[in-house]
């Protein structure tokens, strides 16, 4: 998961600098494929129901902030749990 990491610092320091295929990744190595997939969004499934969610959007090759942000906290939630 060297690569997933590496993106991962990038993350938590430029939150609004993400490319989406780099998200993208990340959600795919922590939450398996998306299950919802073509249309704008990717949608990964968590353990758990409502937020933090795994919905991400392509905006022009980036990825939007605020999802960003979701992921990151999803993957916290995800670590943190036993």
């Amino acid at each position: 998961m060297g690569g997933v990491d590496k993106i991962l610092d990038q993350m938590r320091r430029e939150p609004t600098n993400v490319r989406f295929g780099d998200l993208q990744k990340v959600c795919e190595a922590y939450f398996g494929k998306p299950r919802n997939h073509g249309t704008s969004h990717s949608i990964f499934k968590t353990p758990w129901q409502g937020d933090p969610r795994g919905n991400i959007q392509n905006d022009k090759g980036k990825a939007k902030a605020y999802q960003v942000r979701q992921v990151l906290l999803a993957i916290e939630r995800l670590e943190v749990k036993p």
